[in-house]
C-alpha cells in the first residue's frame, strides 16, 4: 500500500495542527488566584461574637430561674 506525497502532507499537517492545539492552552492558563485578603482575624472576631452572644443568651435565660420565686424542680 502506497501513500502519495499529498496524503503524507496532509497527515503531518494535521498531527501538526492537533499538537498544536493541545499545547496553546497550557500556555495561556489563568493566573493562581489572589493571596487571601484576611489572616484569620475576621474570623476570629465572628467566632468571639458567636460566643459572647451565646453567653449573653445564656445568662438572659438562666437568670430568671435564679429569681423565680417557687421551686419548679
Amino acid at each position: 500500500m502506497a501513500f502519495s506525497s499529498v496524503s503524507v502532507t496532509v497527515l503531518m499537517l494535521s498531527v501538526a495542527f492537533l499538537l498544536i492545539n493541545l499545547l496553546a492552552p497550557s500556555a495561556n492558563a489563568e493566573a493562581p488566584a489572589p493571596a487571601p485578603s484576611s489572616d484569620g482575624t475576621a474570623i476570629d472576631q465572628g467566632i468571639a461574637y458567636v460566643l459572647m452572644f451565646l453567653a449573653l443568651a445564656l445568662t438572659y435565660l438562666i437568670h430568671p430561674l435564679d429569681a423565680f420565686p417557687y421551686n419548679l424542680f
